[in-house]
């Protein structure tokens, strides 16, 4: 393989998204940044969302975990589907009721600052945690197959990554991002559609051969009704991927920050739902590369690795399907990486400029606001830099499954929270609520270690649920009644 032209499609790339920081970038302020001035058009948005939310990590992970979950995976997504209406007609209405540009405002605004504060905390861990495994897989992939070969570390390939983003985001934030996703998101399908289209033809499988390859094929099993313990069972990852979408979606910064910039509600509305409806032919698609990636090996007698990440990379940098694979890859892989590190660098800059610093109600000038809010913006880059190092130590596991394990203790909190906002007219003490945010996700790891002893039932995504159900109970334990206050 040639590596320096990878190196060169990467910077290409890099340029280009460059180009277009530099034509958003004109007379940014802090509300370009946070906002776009609410001008952005809903269907860039909504195309730049798939972008975001698929990632590198969908790119190699989620075709990996055809090897262990067969095709299961989409029972979740139908569950997402479901979970994007309810944020675009329960959520976002209440959002743009507010006028918010962080949605945590909104707990100080209905319970207190303690509980300002915690959601925002919660929110910081689970998004640098999360953006952090995904940032992690995809430079272990850029390492492999590039930096290696030139003799640059992976600690230096996490900063060059990291300072290319670094650099069409620090002027305009979340006004270039609805641009640069657009370009992102269609960089990353075109390349999936035709690396999908290119492996299909050297298989000699057309369409009708490719279908049928999937459907007769071990791995392209979707649905499980018989078994209700697995942590496949239909309704396990279809209840999961409903909760899952409204907390990584509806409840995350990241996703929502988007949206809030649309010129209204009934804007905002169609995106999500437009977002909601692509992502499940997206993901489909990922999960047959996968069964062709897996049927691919087993017919050339190549072991699959133990880490199911791990084998699209191999098997594009053994040579098996040709260097156009390699490069559309590569270009996909890089598009993923840059879609969902930079809007979760400038989500995290947003959120603690505005709901822990409080810049924009402490009557603080412009130019100093912006100087804050810059200085913020390298130190979320400083702590993404620490965060994937850590990852990368630690890490044991599929990425796709680590990220749903860790959201299901971090954003239980969120759903719990949020849940007792929007759904009763009580009042809990303030003080108490950051004592309940931390022991619900702390019972909930001792029940996930407990219960298999004694009942032999293994909890899945569903502890989300349960983590968001404790919260919810303990808030209301420690609450008052206040009819009076308005939702």
């Amino acid at each position: 393989m040639n590596e320096a032209l990878t190196a060169i499609t990467i910077l290409a790339y890099f340029l280009l998204l460059l180009v277009v920081s530099k034509l958003t970038g004109k007379d940014a302020t802090n509300d370009s940044f946070f906002r776009a001035g609410r001008k952005s058009p809903w269907f860039l948005v909504a195309f730049g969302m798939i972008g975001a939310s698929v990632s590198g990590v969908s790119f190699v992970s989620v075709p990996g975990y055809v090897g262990v979950t067969q095709m299961t995976y989409l029972q979740m997504c139908l569950g997402f589907f479901l979970g994007y209406l309810i944020i675009a007609f329960v959520l976002l209405p209440m959002y743009y009721r507010r006028g918010l540009t962080t949605i945590y405002t909104y707990l100080g605004q209905r319970f207190g600052g303690a509980s300002h504060k915690t959601g925002t905390i919660f929110f910081l861990l689970s998004k640098m945690t999360g953006a952090c495994a995904r940032f992690f897989l995809v430079c272990l992939i850029l390492q492999q197959f590039v930096f290696n070969a030139i003799g640059i570390s992976f600690v230096f390939t996490v900063l060059i990554m990291l300072l290319l983003v670094w650099l069409y985001t620090r002027r305009a934030g979340i006004r270039t991002l609805v641009y640069t996703d657009t370009l992102q998101t269609l960089s990353m399908l075109t390349a999936l559609v035709v690396v999908t289209v290119l492996i299909a033809r050297q298989m000699g499988l057309d369409f009708n051969g490719l279908c049928s390859m999937v459907t007769e094929s071990h791995y392209g099993r979707i649905f499980v009704f018989d078994d209700l313990m697995s942590k496949q069972s239909f309704w396990k990852q279809f209840l999961s991927g409903v909760f899952v979408a409204i907390v990584m979606t509806g409840l995350d910064q990241d996703m929502i920050q988007k949206n809030l910039t649309s010129k209204n509600l009934r804007e905002a509305q169609k995106d999500m739902c437009t977002y909601g409806i692509c992502f499940i032919p997206v993901n489909l698609l990922f999960l047959v590369l996968g069964v062709l990636l897996y049927t691919f090996a087993a017919s050339q007698g190549i072991a699959t690795p133990q880490k199911t990440d791990e084998l699209f990379p191999m098997l594009v940098q053994g040579g098996y399907f040709g260097y156009g694979v390699t490069i559309l890859f590569v270009l996909g892989i890089a598009a993923a990486a840059f879609s969902s590190v930079d809007s979760a660098l400038t989500a995290l800059t947003t959120s603690f400029c505005i709901d822990i610093l409080d810049i924009e109600q402490k009557n603080v000038d412009e130019q100093k606001a912006v100087r804050v809010r810059r200085m913020v913006h390298i130190g979320v880059v400083a702590l993404f830099v620490v965060f994937t190092l850590i990852f990368k130590a630690l890490n044991n596991t599929s990425v796709i499954d680590a990220i749903y394990i860790m959201a299901s203790y971090t954003y239980g909190p969120l759903l719990g929270l949020f849940s007792f906002g929007l759904f009763t007219k009580r009042l809990p003490r303030d003080r108490f609520v950051p004592v309940v945010c931390v022991l619900s996700p702390l019972i909930c790891y001792s029940l996930s270690v407990l219960v298999p002893k004694w009942t032999g039932y293994h909890f899945g995504y569903e502890l989300l649920m349960l983590n968001g159900l404790l919260t919810f109970m303990g808030l209301w334990m420690l609450s008052r009644n206040a009819a009076s206050r308005k939702v």
